[in-house]
Formats: structure tokens, C-alpha cells, sequence
């Protein structure tokens, strides 16, 4: 008689580079997840500051809807994808007034994921139901330059590695003049060449002022970009479907910041976009992600992923649109800090036609380095009425 796999623990691993810079970047730091259930080992990774997340597994309950996030998981079998549902499910009804919950559920669900496809030795996309994962066009995604010099030296280094696309945000765009931004808008389009895709991200510079916004469409036309991401928060969606119903063939991105289902839905139906983009870190891991997916599939928005960090987010982040073909791009971070370098030895590098491919492997196919860990550790303890409550777990898988 077979024995009930269940979860037997979760761990979590702070991981930060020496000095960490207030710029745009993810990935000067990172939250990982170890989840081990039946013998199996499987990883995750949270797209949130880590030690708020890390709070929310430990914390005392404070009422039936806001319970510590670990209630919900340990000792939950692990049999088959509904019960990763099920998890997923009791976590957001036993956790729904903690609102770090929905990021740390992520990197929870992520690991659930692999840890499955390694006991059924199945890569994760088949588990969602795919029955190949189709190659993908990465874009580099890179901040703008300090100026536009700075930045027309980042679109030609892009090129010159191969990539057919690239993605310029945050830095200076949208901080400044009209001006400024169209001379970074020409640096950027001069260094991809004309047949290079350019995609832009104003890294919600504009909170839901949308006449700042319009006055950059006739830049961004002219540069031939694709689409502008994020001109506003992820919550103002009649500034996003105004802005929609002015911007001619210019397509508006967005999504990143939602934190679940019913978020990403709410931009696909009211924003106007045509991209929506999900960060499974944030999300809700890879079981929401694969539900905004099909959402936006069926409703004629493509659906990109949102990864800026290692490629054990990459590799999560790909997962949930594997499978769909006419979604060719994804998003790629070509520079990331050297704890997003050096993360995991596996990475997805693009071929000689510019694209990247998922590892034909059960689970996602990236294990974190244990030496790269180590040298990115934070050591953490928390303490609660005299009692400790979490400590940083050892590296020893054991």
C-alpha cells in the first residue's frame, strides 16, 4: 500500500548582493523557496521584498481570514495538480486580510510545481496541459541609460549578443521634458537598427495622468514601438483605456503589479491593453499564471510574462504559456545584478535564431547553485513574544 505524499517543509533563503542600489532592478535581491514533499525537493522564488515575505509564513494568526500562510501548507498532501489547486485555494481564503500572503504564495506555488513534475517526472508544462513548449523570442529588458549616449551603448551591445528585441524602461523616461524622452526614444531605436523590436516601459511615471502620457505617443510612434508599458499604476484602468482608444497602432502593456486572478482580469477587460504581463513571483506562482493566460487568450490579449530577475523565474515565469505558440516573445533579463547571474548554473541562452527553449526535464529544469546561495545569504531571525519563530534555515539538504 502506497503512502500519502505530503508536504514535509518549506524553507526560505534570503538572498542580497552587497549594496543593494535604489534603481529599477529586481534582482539585487531575492526570496527563494525550498519545498520538500515525499523524498522530492522542489524550488520556487518570490518577487517581493524577502523579509516582509518571510513574516508573512511565520506570523501569529490575527483572525480566521488572516492566518500565517504556513497554516495552509504544511502536512497538505501533494498527489496530483488539483491538489496544488486546493493549496493554492486554502491559502488565499485562510490568508486573504494578510496581503503579503499573495507574494509569498508565489514562490510557494512555484516549488509546488517542480517538486510535482519531479515525482511524475514531467516537465511543468505538460502538467498545465501542453503537449510541447515552443521556442520563445527573448527580449533583453534593460533600463534606459543615465543618458541618451548611455543608452544608445546598451541597444547596440543587445544587437551585437544576438538578441531581435529589447525592452527600455524606467531610468530617466517620463521624468523629464517631452524633449529628453524622445532623444532616449532615438538612441534606443539607432542602436536596435530599424529592423530591431523595440518595446518601451515608463515604469508607471505617469500614475493616471493621461495627457502626460499622449503627449509621448507621437515619440513612440515615430521610434516604432510596439508597445508602451505601464504608463500608469496597474489600478488606474480608465487613465489605461483612454489612453488605448488614442494610441493608434501603438499597443498599451501592462499587468506586472497585479497580484492575482482577479487583478489581471479586471486590466484585460477594462485597460485596453493588448499584452498583459504576469509575474508568477507575484501573482500567485504558476496556477494563476496559467488561469491569466488562457483568460487572455481567449479574449485576444496576448499574454507575456513579466521576469526580471534569475532564470529560476524565467524558466516559472515561461511555464503557463509554454504551449501557445502565436506568443513568441517573452521577457529575458540580459542584465541582471551578479546574484541574478549567478543564481543557477542551468540557464535557457538564446540559440543561433535569437530564441531561448524550456529544458525538456521534469519540474522547471533550474535548481539553484548551493555555492551561489551561500555567497548571497542573509541570515535572518525572527522573534515573537520571547520566542524565535524563524531562523535561517541550513544549506544541508538533509
Amino acid at each position: 500500500m502506497s503512502t500519502q505524499t505530503k508536504i514535509d517543509d518549506v524553507e526560505f533563503f534570503y538572498l542580497k548582493i552587497p549594496e543593494v542600489l535604489d534603481i529599477g532592478d529586481g534582482s539585487q535581491d531575492a526570496l527563494l523557496v525550498r519545498l520538500r514533499a515525499g523524498g522530492y525537493t522542489g524550488w520556487g522564488e518570490c518577487e517581493a521584498a524577502p523579509l516582509v515575505s518571510i513574516a508573512s509564513w511565520v506570523c501569529p494568526m490575527s483572525h480566521s481570514a488572516c492566518k500565517p500562510v504556513s497554516a495552509s501548507v504544511i502536512g497538505q498532501p501533494l498527489e496530483s495538480v488539483a491538489d496544488i489547486r486546493r493549496i493554492h485555494n486554502l491559502v488565499r481564503a485562510n490568508s486573504m486580510d494578510l496581503l503579503q500572503a499573495d507574494h509569498t504564495l508565489s514562490g510557494i506555488d512555484i516549488a509546488l510545481w517542480d517538486v510535482l513534475g519531479k515525482r511524475l517526472q514531467t516537465p511543468v508544462y505538460r502538467l498545465l496541459g501542453y503537449e510541447r513548449a515552443f521556442p520563445k523570442v527573448p527580449y533583453a529588458s534593460l533600463l534606459f541609460g543615465d543618458d541618451p549616449q548611455d543608452t544608445l551603448s546598451r541597444a547596440l551591445k543587445v544587437r551585437q549578443q544576438g538578441f531581435l528585441a529589447a525592452k527600455f524602461g524606467w531610468g530617466p523616461f517620463g521624468q523629464g521634458t517631452v524633449g529628453q524622452d524622445e532623444q532616449q526614444l532615438r538612441a534606443a531605436r539607432e542602436g536596435l537598427g530599424k529592423d530591431g523590436i523595440l518595446l518601451v516601459d515608463a515604469g508607471t511615471a505617469w500614475g493616471d495622468d493621461v495627457e502626460q502620457a499622449e503627449l509621448r505617443l507621437p515619440l513612440l510612434e515615430s521610434a516604432d514601438a510596439l508597445w508602451l508599458e505601464e504608463p500608469f499604476e496597474s489600478s488606474a484602468l480608465s487613465a489605461y483605456a483612454t489612453l488605448a482608444s488614442r494610441a493608434g497602432k501603438l499597443r498599451l502593456a501592462g499587468g506586472e503589479g497585479c497580484h492575482n486572478f482577479q487583478q489581471a482580469k479586471a486590466m484585460i477587460d477594462f485597460a485596453g491593453l493588448g499584452y498583459v504581463q504576469i509575474d508568477t513571483g507575484r501573482v500567485g506562482g504558476i496556477t494563476a499564471a496559467k488561469q491569466v493566460a488562457d483568460y487572455a487568450r481567449d479574449r485576444g490579449v496576448s499574454f507575456i510574462n513579466h521576469t526580471f530577475t534569475t532564470h529560476l523565474a524565467l524558466s516559472a515565469s515561461i511555464q503557463p504559456f509554454a504551449g501557445m505558440e502565436k506568443n513568441s516573445l517573452c521577457e529575458y533579463p540580459a542584465d541582471p545584478s551578479a546574484l541574478g547571474r549567478e543564481l543557477s548554473k542551468t540557464q535557457l541562452l538564446p540559440d543561433g535564431n535569437g530564441r531561448i527553449q524550456l529544458p525538456d526535464v521534469p519540474g522547471l529544469g533550474i535548481d539553484p547553485d548551493p555555492e551561489a546561495i551561500e555567497k548571497y545569504l542573509v541570515d535572518v531571525e525572527i522573534q515573537f513574544a520571547g520566542k524565535r519563530v524563524y531562523k535561517t534555515p541550513s544549506l544541508v539538504d538533509g
